[in-house]
Protein backbone atom coordinates (compact mmCIF):
# COMPACT_ATOMS: atom_id res chain seq x y z
CA UNK A 1 0.00 0.00 0.00
CA UNK A 2 1.26 3.78 -1.02
CA UNK A 3 0.32 7.04 0.52
CA UNK A 4 -1.88 9.04 -1.46
CA UNK A 5 -0.30 10.76 -4.32
CA UNK A 6 0.81 14.05 -2.76
CA UNK A 7 3.60 11.89 -0.40
CA UNK A 8 4.38 9.23 -2.58
CA UNK A 9 7.56 10.86 -3.56
CA UNK A 10 9.36 9.70 -0.88
CA UNK A 11 8.26 6.23 -1.11
CA UNK A 12 9.09 5.69 -4.86
CA UNK A 13 11.90 3.66 -3.92
CA UNK A 14 10.34 1.32 -1.71
CA UNK A 15 7.94 0.90 -4.49
CA UNK A 16 10.48 -0.48 -6.39
CA UNK A 17 12.39 -2.67 -3.98
CA UNK A 18 9.20 -4.33 -2.26
CA UNK A 19 7.69 -4.66 -5.68
CA UNK A 20 5.48 -2.32 -5.14
CA UNK A 21 2.55 -0.55 -2.77
CA UNK A 22 0.67 -3.14 -1.19
CA UNK A 23 2.33 -5.87 -3.33
CA UNK A 24 3.34 -9.54 -2.60
CA UNK A 25 6.81 -11.30 -4.26
CA UNK A 26 6.79 -14.81 -2.91
CA UNK A 27 5.74 -17.77 -3.43
CA UNK A 28 5.23 -20.22 -0.81
CA UNK A 29 2.88 -19.95 2.88
CA UNK A 30 2.85 -19.59 6.16
CA UNK A 31 2.42 -22.58 8.61
CA UNK A 32 1.06 -21.94 12.00
CA UNK A 33 -1.11 -23.87 13.80
CA UNK A 34 -4.67 -22.65 13.06
CA UNK A 35 -6.80 -21.50 15.54
CA UNK A 36 -9.95 -20.91 13.52
CA UNK A 37 -9.57 -22.15 10.11
CA UNK A 38 -11.65 -21.04 7.13
CA UNK A 39 -13.15 -24.19 5.49
CA UNK A 40 -15.12 -25.00 2.01
CA UNK A 41 -18.13 -25.66 3.95
CA UNK A 42 -18.20 -22.07 5.40
CA UNK A 43 -16.64 -19.78 2.49
CA UNK A 44 -16.53 -16.19 3.64
CA UNK A 45 -19.10 -13.74 1.87
CA UNK A 46 -17.56 -10.59 1.67
CA UNK A 47 -20.03 -8.13 0.59
CA UNK A 48 -23.95 -8.61 -0.34
CA UNK A 49 -24.82 -9.55 -4.23
CA UNK A 50 -24.43 -6.60 -6.45
CA UNK A 51 -20.53 -5.80 -5.39
CA UNK A 52 -18.40 -4.62 -7.97
CA UNK A 53 -16.28 -7.95 -7.10
CA UNK A 54 -18.90 -10.03 -8.39
CA UNK A 55 -20.51 -8.86 -11.05
CA UNK A 56 -19.56 -10.94 -14.28
CA UNK A 57 -18.04 -8.86 -17.09
CA UNK A 58 -18.52 -11.82 -19.33
CA UNK A 59 -20.95 -9.67 -21.44
CA UNK A 60 -19.28 -6.61 -21.16
CA UNK A 61 -18.34 -3.88 -23.87
CA UNK A 62 -14.27 -3.63 -24.76
CA UNK A 63 -13.01 -0.66 -24.07
CA UNK A 64 -12.14 1.14 -27.37
CA UNK A 65 -8.92 1.41 -26.56
CA UNK A 66 -8.17 -2.16 -24.94
CA UNK A 67 -6.36 -3.64 -28.75
CA UNK A 68 -3.76 -0.59 -27.76
CA UNK A 69 -3.59 -1.30 -24.11
CA UNK A 70 -2.89 -5.04 -25.04
CA UNK A 71 -0.64 -4.57 -27.94
CA UNK A 72 1.70 -2.00 -25.60
CA UNK A 73 1.29 -4.68 -22.58
CA UNK A 74 2.20 -7.70 -24.48
CA UNK A 75 5.21 -6.21 -25.77
CA UNK A 76 6.35 -5.77 -22.39
CA UNK A 77 4.95 -8.85 -20.79
CA UNK A 78 4.11 -9.43 -17.08
CA UNK A 79 6.18 -8.93 -13.82
CA UNK A 80 9.20 -12.14 -14.02
CA UNK A 81 8.27 -12.38 -17.61
CA UNK A 82 5.54 -15.14 -16.57
CA UNK A 83 1.80 -15.42 -16.07
CA UNK A 84 2.91 -16.58 -11.98
CA UNK A 85 0.89 -16.80 -8.64
CA UNK A 86 1.46 -15.66 -5.70
CA UNK A 87 0.23 -17.44 -2.12
CA UNK A 88 1.41 -15.58 0.11
CA UNK A 89 -1.21 -13.53 1.67
CA UNK A 90 -2.88 -15.04 4.10
CA UNK A 91 -6.65 -14.21 5.67
CA UNK A 92 -7.07 -14.49 9.49
CA UNK A 93 -10.79 -15.11 11.09
CA UNK A 94 -12.23 -13.24 14.14
CA UNK A 95 -15.34 -12.63 16.28
CA UNK A 96 -17.02 -10.78 18.96
CA UNK A 97 -14.25 -12.96 21.63
CA UNK A 98 -11.19 -11.76 19.51
CA UNK A 99 -9.01 -9.13 21.53
CA UNK A 100 -9.11 -5.96 19.87
CA UNK A 101 -5.46 -4.09 20.26
CA UNK A 102 -4.58 -0.15 19.57
CA UNK A 103 -1.40 0.44 17.61
CA UNK A 104 1.06 3.13 17.10
CA UNK A 105 0.88 4.87 13.17
CA UNK A 106 4.18 4.97 11.48
CA UNK A 107 5.00 7.05 8.67
CA UNK A 108 2.66 4.43 6.61
CA UNK A 109 0.00 5.39 7.97
CA UNK A 110 -2.07 8.24 6.52
CA UNK A 111 -5.16 10.77 7.41
CA UNK A 112 -7.87 11.06 6.52
CA UNK A 113 -7.01 7.86 3.82
CA UNK A 114 -6.23 5.12 7.00
CA UNK A 115 -8.56 4.39 10.07
CA UNK A 116 -7.28 4.27 13.16
CA UNK A 117 -9.45 1.69 15.44
CA UNK A 118 -8.57 -1.03 17.42
CA UNK A 119 -7.42 -3.68 15.68
CA UNK A 120 -8.60 -7.86 16.07
CA UNK A 121 -5.88 -10.01 16.40
CA UNK A 122 -6.56 -13.18 16.94
CA UNK A 123 -4.23 -15.42 19.07
CA UNK A 124 -2.33 -17.59 16.55
CA UNK A 125 -1.61 -15.99 13.30
CA UNK A 126 0.76 -14.57 10.90
CA UNK A 127 1.13 -11.49 8.54
CA UNK A 128 1.64 -11.48 4.99
CA UNK A 129 5.10 -13.76 4.34
CA UNK A 130 5.97 -14.42 7.84
CA UNK A 131 5.79 -17.01 10.49
CA UNK A 132 3.91 -14.71 13.30
CA UNK A 133 2.57 -11.36 13.37
CA UNK A 134 6.63 -9.80 14.09
CA UNK A 135 7.60 -7.62 10.17
CA UNK A 136 10.76 -9.03 10.06
CA UNK A 137 11.83 -8.32 6.50
CA UNK A 138 10.98 -5.34 4.46
CA UNK A 139 7.93 -7.12 2.72
CA UNK A 140 4.71 -5.79 3.02
CA UNK A 141 3.57 -7.64 5.96
CA UNK A 142 -0.29 -7.22 5.39
CA UNK A 143 -2.11 -8.18 8.29
CA UNK A 144 -5.68 -9.21 6.94
CA UNK A 145 -8.32 -10.04 9.44
CA UNK A 146 -12.21 -10.99 8.67
CA UNK A 147 -14.60 -10.49 11.76
CA UNK A 148 -17.68 -12.04 9.77
CA UNK A 149 -21.00 -11.79 11.95
CA UNK A 150 -19.40 -8.39 13.13
CA UNK A 151 -19.40 -7.74 9.30
CA UNK A 152 -15.96 -6.14 8.99
CA UNK A 153 -13.08 -6.65 6.73
CA UNK A 154 -9.59 -5.25 8.77
CA UNK A 155 -6.52 -5.25 5.82
CA UNK A 156 -3.60 -3.33 7.38
CA UNK A 157 -0.15 -2.67 5.53
CA UNK A 158 2.85 -2.72 6.95
CA UNK A 159 2.13 -4.11 10.61
CA UNK A 160 4.33 -5.29 13.01
CA UNK A 161 3.62 -6.77 16.56
CA UNK A 162 6.34 -7.42 18.95
CA UNK A 163 4.99 -8.41 22.30
CA UNK A 164 3.27 -5.66 24.00
CA UNK A 165 4.65 -3.19 21.22
CA UNK A 166 1.80 -3.08 17.74
CA UNK A 167 2.73 -0.92 14.85
CA UNK A 168 0.59 0.00 12.10
CA UNK A 169 0.96 1.42 8.59
CA UNK A 170 -2.69 1.96 6.95
CA UNK A 171 -5.57 -0.08 8.23
CA UNK A 172 -8.70 0.27 6.08
CA UNK A 173 -11.73 -1.16 7.61
CA UNK A 174 -14.44 -2.53 5.28
CA UNK A 175 -18.24 -2.38 5.82
CA UNK A 176 -19.35 -6.44 4.82
CA UNK A 177 -22.92 -5.55 4.85
CA UNK A 178 -22.62 -2.34 2.08
CA UNK A 179 -22.03 -2.49 -1.35
CA UNK A 180 -19.77 0.63 -2.06
CA UNK A 181 -20.15 2.99 -4.99
CA UNK A 182 -17.31 3.66 -7.60
CA UNK A 183 -15.62 5.83 -5.11
CA UNK A 184 -15.62 3.10 -2.36
CA UNK A 185 -14.07 4.50 0.82
CA UNK A 186 -13.76 7.55 -0.74
CA UNK A 187 -12.50 9.32 -4.32
CA UNK A 188 -8.40 9.49 -4.21
CA UNK A 189 -8.06 7.73 -0.80
CA UNK A 190 -5.66 4.80 -0.64
CA UNK A 191 -6.30 1.56 1.40
CA UNK A 192 -4.40 -1.09 2.31
CA UNK A 193 -3.32 -1.68 -1.98
CA UNK A 194 -2.30 0.88 -4.39
CA UNK A 195 -5.17 1.22 -6.22
CA UNK A 196 -7.42 2.00 -2.93
CA UNK A 197 -9.96 -1.23 -2.94
CA UNK A 198 -9.94 -4.51 -0.59
CA UNK A 199 -7.82 -7.42 -1.21
CA UNK A 200 -9.02 -10.34 0.65
CA UNK A 201 -12.57 -9.89 -1.60
CA UNK A 202 -10.04 -10.74 -4.74
CA UNK A 203 -8.08 -13.20 -3.31
CA UNK A 204 -8.43 -16.53 -5.13
CA UNK A 205 -8.52 -19.78 -2.70
CA UNK A 206 -7.48 -23.59 -2.44
CA UNK A 207 -10.77 -24.24 -1.32
CA UNK A 208 -12.62 -22.34 -4.17
CA UNK A 209 -10.41 -24.17 -6.80
CA UNK A 210 -11.03 -27.37 -5.05
CA UNK A 211 -14.74 -26.82 -5.18
CA UNK A 212 -14.78 -26.53 -8.87
CA UNK A 213 -15.74 -22.49 -9.17
CA UNK A 214 -14.36 -18.71 -8.30
CA UNK A 215 -17.10 -15.86 -8.12
CA UNK A 216 -15.54 -13.13 -8.23
CA UNK A 217 -13.01 -11.13 -9.61
CA UNK A 218 -9.64 -11.77 -9.21
CA UNK A 219 -6.57 -9.28 -7.77
CA UNK A 220 -3.30 -9.31 -10.29
CA UNK A 221 -0.12 -6.54 -10.16
CA UNK A 222 2.02 -4.86 -12.86
CA UNK A 223 5.25 -3.67 -12.41
CA UNK A 224 5.22 0.28 -11.96
CA UNK A 225 6.95 1.06 -14.97
CA UNK A 226 3.73 -0.98 -16.95
CA UNK A 227 1.13 0.63 -15.03
CA UNK A 228 -0.21 3.79 -16.17
CA UNK A 229 0.93 7.08 -14.87
CA UNK A 230 -1.00 9.92 -13.46
CA UNK A 231 -4.53 8.75 -13.50
CA UNK A 232 -6.80 6.17 -12.58
CA UNK A 233 -10.28 4.97 -12.88
CA UNK A 234 -13.42 3.18 -11.22
CA UNK A 235 -13.17 0.80 -9.54
CA UNK A 236 -9.59 2.09 -8.53
CA UNK A 237 -9.60 5.51 -5.99
CA UNK A 238 -6.04 5.86 -5.68
CA UNK A 239 -2.84 5.68 -7.45
CA UNK A 240 0.81 6.59 -7.28
CA UNK A 241 3.26 8.63 -8.87
CA UNK A 242 5.68 5.33 -8.67
CA UNK A 243 3.99 4.77 -11.42
CA UNK A 244 6.01 5.27 -15.12
CA UNK A 245 3.78 3.67 -17.64
CA UNK A 246 2.66 5.55 -20.58
CA UNK A 247 -1.16 6.50 -21.73
CA UNK A 248 -0.83 3.20 -23.95
CA UNK A 249 -0.60 1.58 -20.30
CA UNK A 250 -3.31 0.01 -17.90
CA UNK A 251 -3.99 2.61 -15.45
CA UNK A 252 -5.14 1.39 -11.88
CA UNK A 253 -8.61 -0.09 -11.81
CA UNK A 254 -8.29 -1.52 -15.67
CA UNK A 255 -10.10 -4.94 -15.41
CA UNK A 256 -8.83 -7.26 -17.92
CA UNK A 257 -11.04 -10.31 -18.97
CA UNK A 258 -9.66 -13.63 -20.35
CA UNK A 259 -10.75 -14.10 -24.02
CA UNK A 260 -13.78 -16.20 -24.27
CA UNK A 261 -12.38 -17.56 -27.47
CA UNK A 262 -9.13 -18.94 -25.35
CA UNK A 263 -8.56 -22.99 -25.38
CA UNK A 264 -8.70 -24.37 -21.72
CA UNK A 265 -7.46 -27.54 -23.12
CA UNK A 266 -4.24 -25.74 -23.28
CA UNK A 267 -3.99 -25.41 -19.92
CA UNK A 268 -2.24 -28.47 -17.64
CA UNK A 269 -4.81 -29.64 -14.84
CA UNK A 270 -8.46 -28.81 -14.02
CA UNK A 271 -7.82 -26.53 -11.21
CA UNK A 272 -5.75 -24.04 -13.80
CA UNK A 273 -9.13 -24.20 -15.87
CA UNK A 274 -11.15 -23.12 -13.04
CA UNK A 275 -9.18 -19.83 -12.39
CA UNK A 276 -9.30 -19.27 -16.11
CA UNK A 277 -13.18 -19.62 -16.24
CA UNK A 278 -13.21 -16.93 -13.68
CA UNK A 279 -10.85 -14.68 -15.68
CA UNK A 280 -13.60 -15.20 -18.40
CA UNK A 281 -16.74 -14.80 -16.20
CA UNK A 282 -15.30 -12.29 -13.04
CA UNK A 283 -12.03 -10.71 -15.11
CA UNK A 284 -9.10 -9.26 -12.97
CA UNK A 285 -8.52 -5.98 -12.04
CA UNK A 286 -5.22 -4.31 -11.77
CA UNK A 287 -4.38 -3.63 -7.49
CA UNK A 288 -1.07 -2.79 -6.84
CA UNK A 289 2.58 -2.80 -8.50
CA UNK A 290 4.69 -5.78 -8.14
CA UNK A 291 6.61 -8.38 -9.74
CA UNK A 292 4.51 -11.43 -9.21
CA UNK A 293 1.13 -11.21 -11.67
CA UNK A 294 -2.01 -13.58 -9.51
CA UNK A 295 -2.66 -13.47 -5.96
CA UNK A 296 -4.15 -15.99 -4.28
CA UNK A 297 -5.04 -16.82 -0.25
CA UNK A 298 -2.35 -18.86 1.68
CA UNK A 299 -3.71 -22.06 2.67
CA UNK A 300 -2.95 -22.34 6.10
CA UNK A 301 -6.35 -22.33 6.92
CA UNK A 302 -8.48 -23.71 4.36
CA UNK A 303 -9.54 -27.22 3.83
CA UNK A 304 -8.03 -27.75 0.48
CA UNK A 305 -4.06 -27.22 0.20
CA UNK A 306 -2.27 -25.90 -3.20
CA UNK A 307 0.45 -28.43 -3.51
CA UNK A 308 -2.63 -30.89 -4.31
CA UNK A 309 -3.99 -28.40 -7.05
CA UNK A 310 -2.49 -25.68 -8.31
CA UNK A 311 1.54 -24.69 -8.56
CA UNK A 312 2.59 -21.38 -9.06
CA UNK A 313 3.79 -21.16 -12.71
CA UNK A 314 0.31 -23.41 -14.24
CA UNK A 315 -0.70 -20.64 -16.15
CA UNK A 316 2.29 -19.52 -16.91
CA UNK A 317 2.16 -19.28 -20.64
CA UNK A 318 -0.99 -16.87 -20.52
CA UNK A 319 0.04 -13.91 -22.57
CA UNK A 320 -1.33 -10.47 -22.36
CA UNK A 321 -2.52 -10.65 -25.66
CA UNK A 322 -5.10 -13.60 -24.49
CA UNK A 323 -7.22 -10.48 -22.80
CA UNK A 324 -8.82 -7.82 -23.50
CA UNK A 325 -9.51 -4.45 -21.52
CA UNK A 326 -13.34 -4.17 -20.57
CA UNK A 327 -14.82 -0.86 -21.07
CA UNK A 328 -13.44 1.84 -18.35
CA UNK A 329 -14.91 4.97 -17.05
CA UNK A 330 -13.62 8.46 -17.56
CA UNK A 331 -9.85 8.64 -15.89
CA UNK A 332 -9.38 10.10 -12.74
CA UNK A 333 -6.11 12.91 -11.91
CA UNK A 334 -3.83 11.59 -9.13
CA UNK A 335 -4.12 15.57 -8.01
CA UNK A 336 -5.97 16.29 -5.23
CA UNK A 337 -6.24 14.76 -1.67
CA UNK A 338 -8.12 11.73 -0.33
CA UNK A 339 -11.97 12.90 0.32
CA UNK A 340 -13.54 9.92 2.74
CA UNK A 341 -17.19 8.54 1.82
CA UNK A 342 -19.17 8.65 4.59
Amino acid sequence: MWTRSTALLVVAVLAVTCGGAGSSTGSGTATPTPATPLSASAPVRYFPPGATWTTSVAGAAVDPRSAEIISWLDARGWGLGRFQIDFDLEVLRADAQTPRRTFDTTDDFFEPDCDEVPMPVPAVGNLEGEKGYACEGDGDCHFIVVDEPGRRLYEMWRADIRGSRFLGGCLAVWDLSRVYGPHGRGLRCTSADAAGYPIAPLLFTADEVAAGHIDHAVRFILPNSSIRRGEFVAPATHGTSATRGPASAPPYGAQLRLRADFRLARLPNEPARVLARALQTYGMVLADGGNVALTAQADTYTQAKWARLLGSRDLDFIRPSDFEVIQMPAPVSLRGDCVREP
